[in-house]
């Protein structure tokens, strides 16, 4: 059991390590969306390749910190029904939910996006768009932001399984930072 929870933590601080360093390609649009609208107003120029950046950092952004907002219990679900329930009853739904739905949808789109991003690569594809950006970047995301919430679905499997057999600290998000929601609203009580 010990090795289980030492995988999981490890998988934990690594989509942390990814989702905290994804967050920054947030400036990174919003640095780049501002400067595009400038040069655009200041001196009559756009470029496809601006646009097609800002849509990259941000499906990278979305890609990148899903692994992450799953380990910190912060996906949204209907908190209407699973606040009434116990502990042990939201843990069981958990596991049941990430064995019977996310784990083979995520597993599936990973293993269907690999080939998908790979012929991209090899060909060498790039946008339609007059001064468009090479494709396979954006494709290579689709594929790892699947393969690290594949990651983070083992590691929230093993950590439900053992909070069910009774290991202390086992269901519990990684101690590595505080929610997003405690960050935005520090006042907030921390959820179940």
């Amino acid at each position: 059991m010990a090795l289980l929870l030492s995988l999981s933590r490890a998988i934990d601080r690594l989509t942390a390590w990814i989702g905290k360093a994804a967050a920054w390609l947030v400036l990174a649009a919003v640095v780049l969306s501002a400067a595009n609208a400038i040069v655009r107003k200041a001196f009559d120029y756009s470029s496809n390749a601006f646009l097609e950046a800002q849509w990259y950092l941000f499906g990278a952004v979305f890609m990148l910190a899903a692994a992450y907002t799953l380990s910190r219990n912060e996906h949204v679900r209907i908190d209407v029904l699973s606040s009434r329930w116990s502990r042990r009853t939201r843990d069981a739904v958990d596991l049941a939910g990430h064995i019977l739905f996310l784990a083979p949808f995520v597993g599936l789109m990973a293993w269907l996006s690999w080939p998908f991003f790979l012929s991209s690569y090899r060909s060498g594809e790039i946008s339609g768009a007059t001064g468009g950006l090479p494709l396979w970047p954006a494709k290579g995301l689709v594929f790892l932001g699947f393969a690290l919430l594949c990651l983070q679905a083992v590691s929230e499997i093993i950590k439900k399984a053992l909070a069910l057999a009774g290991v202390p600290g086992a269901g519990e998000a990684s101690p590595d930072a505080p929610t997003v929601a405690a960050a935005i609203m520090p006042d907030r009580e921390p959820g179940p």
